[in-house]
């Protein structure tokens, strides 16, 4: 609706944007070189942050920058069922059959890790997203699944990623093993107060528009409303900017963003 209002070629706020286009916040800029650590280590790291701070995008970033003939990244998404049933997602995504056991799927993984280490020369990345749902016995089989030549050599990169309440999990004793072995952790933060309006503009010079739309108000009350959280800012500026398209205005008031607050109120 706002778009032939206020003359953008898209919706700045859209979440289908290319690593490159990505908006490069001092958080997230920590993390991936965090990572890039990580992958040198080829060792266990996590990732934790509230819902909407980007873990998942600075993945992205991270795996974009990855030469596909020295390293093979495998993302799993799926972290709610039991042990067999990552095993099975791990090897779907490394093209591998299924296997009917626990324990004939554990060697299938550890035999692919070691043919891409030491044949293919490629380092595997294994990247669990949303990790906080993970079961402790997952957990426990996902670290016993990095342990390689008597726990002498790191052949597989794990990183977990997911909400702050697995940093509390993985704090209990139960995983104590686990957590002995995390090499890196970086909990993500929102973007800073300063770092807002850059933001803002960056969105919007994507999206062909090289004015500031937001009254320095504005930008006060979406810091305030989001923790400056991306995802929460790219939806209630998105909400913003509609409310000031039907309002035929130019740029976006306080009022436009109090409606957008009441519009997404639960």
């Amino acid at each position: 609706m706002y778009r032939k209002h206020f003359a953008l070629t898209a919706y700045p706020f859209d979440l289908r944007l290319e690593p490159e286009q990505l908006f490069r916040a001092e958080t997230q800029l920590e993390a991936q070189a965090r990572l890039g650590h990580l992958l040198e280590l080829r060792g266990i790291g996590l990732i934790t942050g509230e819902a909407g701070s980007g873990k998942t995008t600075v993945c992205r970033q991270v795996a974009s920058h990855l030469h596909p003939g020295l390293y093979r990244v495998f993302y799993v998404p799926l972290s709610t069922g039991n042990v067999m049933d990552m095993y099975k997602s791990i090897a779907w995504e490394l093209g591998l059959p299924t296997e009917r056991n626990r324990a004939a799927a554990f060697r299938q993984l550890r035999t692919e890790v070691s043919r891409l280490t030491q044949e293919a020369k490629q380092q595997p990345v294994l990247i669990i997203d949303e990790a906080h749902h993970l079961r402790n016995e997952v957990l426990e089989d996902l670290r016993l699944l990095t342990n390689y030549a008597m726990d002498s050599e790191n052949r597989l990169c794990l990183l977990l990623v997911g909400l702050t309440e697995l940093r509390r999990r993985l704090a209990m004793a139960v995983h104590e093993s686990l957590a002995q072995r995390i090499l890196v952790r970086h909990h993500l933060g929102g973007l800073t107060r300063v770092e807002l309006p850059e933001y803002l503009n960056h969105r919007l010079r994507l999206a062909g528009c090289e004015l500031p739309l937001f009254e320095p108000a504005v930008i006060d009350g979406l810091f305030q409303a989001t923790y400056g959280m991306p995802r929460k800012v790219n939806r209630l500026a998105h909400y913003a900017l509609t409310s000031a398209a039907l309002d035929q205005a130019r740029m976006v008031t306080s009022a436009h963003l109090q409606t957008a607050l009441e519009e997404l109120s639960p």
